[in-house]
């Protein structure tokens, strides 16, 4: 009997021959009923797309090995295709389109359903390419010049987000080296629902400029420098802000906050550097996913010398110690000093030697809320 000859071996009579046509006719028609059922549980709806599968697979199975042509199999490795698409396995309706496609090139919905899988898993390349060589069979084909179309969009759309992340990168490795460069030290953002988020920038002539805070902590209410070259003195913005033809701070009912009688301070010590990726992470929030150079960055903590024109006042916050900065240092020079970690941005305390909050801030018995 044909059913226990060896495989590979060819039928000696004419008998082996009708059983193996008669054999090959009975896996034929029940392909094609476990065709027609996995149609019809397609059309019941989604509680019926599993035994839509296993029906075409099992008339997969009926149709023995596979060769190209094979125009009855590609029908039915693309009908699953359908179902493993409305069920959402992508990766394997992308599998079953290409053998589709294998089977018999023509066949346009392999084409089209092979595209939408590599859509849904993010291969906007190949979705392409199987959208183009679908027109190719079928240049009037609606469904697929759409979709065409609709990746081609998608595709320039990434195409703009990669370089808008590249240039996010680039702009926030820049930062990072220029803070490294000037050995100045990034801690955790502060003040944020004072400030927003705010970052520095750096010129073309490699000039950081930062925005400012400036607090006073008499009343805790704050001023905001949206640019302060960190090549500027500080002299040079408080004279325009305590100039005498500019109207008194609204709380300020004495009148102590003038020109002549104001210091500045900063905080040093309560607060702990970011390493290299953490700094580059924080440069990166708001613009771009850095999660991934978290792995492949070093982290790095580095050695700062001490700042020009500042002197230290003991703070009440344990190890935290304010900073008096002179007015006549740069903005630079200030946030170079060894003990100094920017919450972020910078910030300033400005108090007023005419405040009777002055002694007590300088004994050190005053500390942030």
């Amino acid at each position: 009997m044909a059913l226990l000859m060896e495989p590979g071996s060819e039928p000696l009579t004419e008998g082996e021959k009708a059983d193996l046509e008669g054999i090959a006719a009975i896996k034929e028609s029940a392909a094609r009923e476990y065709k027609e059922q996995g149609n019809q549980f397609v059309k019941m709806g989604r509680n019926h797309y599993a035994d839509a599968v296993d029906c075409y697979t099992k008339a997969i199975t009926q149709m023995g090995a596979l060769s190209a042509p094979n125009p009855d199999a590609s029908v039915l490795f693309a009908n699953r295709a359908h179902v493993n698409l409305l069920l959402g396995n992508h990766r394997r309706a992308l599998d079953d389109a290409e053998q589709a496609i294998r089977l018999s090139p023509s066949n346009v919905k392999a084409h089209y359903r092979a595209a939408k899988a590599a859509l849904a898993l993010n291969l906007l390349p190949e979705a392409v390419s199987f959208s183009r060589r679908g027109l190719k069979q079928d240049p009037a084909n609606e469904e697929l010049k759409k979709f065409l179309a609709q990746v081609g969009a998608l595709e320039l759309e990434q195409f703009r987000q990669r370089a808008k992340v590249k240039e996010a990168v680039y702009t926030a490795k820049d930062l990072t080296t220029a803070l490294e460069r000037r050995k100045l030290r990034l801690g955790k953002a502060a003040f944020q629902e004072l400030t927003g988020v705010k970052k520095p920038e750096l010129d073309q002539m490699c000039v950081l400029h930062w925005p400012v805070l400036l607090l006073y902590p008499e009343v805790m209410s704050s001023d905001f420098i949206e640019d302060f070259p960190e090549t500027d003195l500080f002299s040079q913005h408080l004279d325009v802000m305590f100039s005498a033809s500019s109207p008194p701070l609204p709380w300020d009912e004495s009148h102590a906050y003038t020109r002549e009688a104001i210091e500045l301070y900063c905080q040093a010590g309560a607060e702990t550097p970011l390493s290299k990726s953490e700094t580059l992470k924080y440069f990166l929030e708001g613009t771009v996913d850095s999660k991934s150079l978290q792995d492949t960055l070093d982290e790095e903590d580095g050695e700062h010398d001490t700042g020009s024109g500042c002197t230290v006042t003991p703070s009440s916050e344990g190890s935290a110690k304010w900073i008096r900065v002179k007015e006549g240092t740069t903005l630079e020079e200030a946030l170079q000093h060894k003990d100094y970690i920017i919450p972020g941005i910078p910030v300033f305390f400005v108090v007023s030697r005419k405040s009777s909050f002055y002694s007590e801030f300088k004994a050190g018995n005053w500390s942030l809320p």
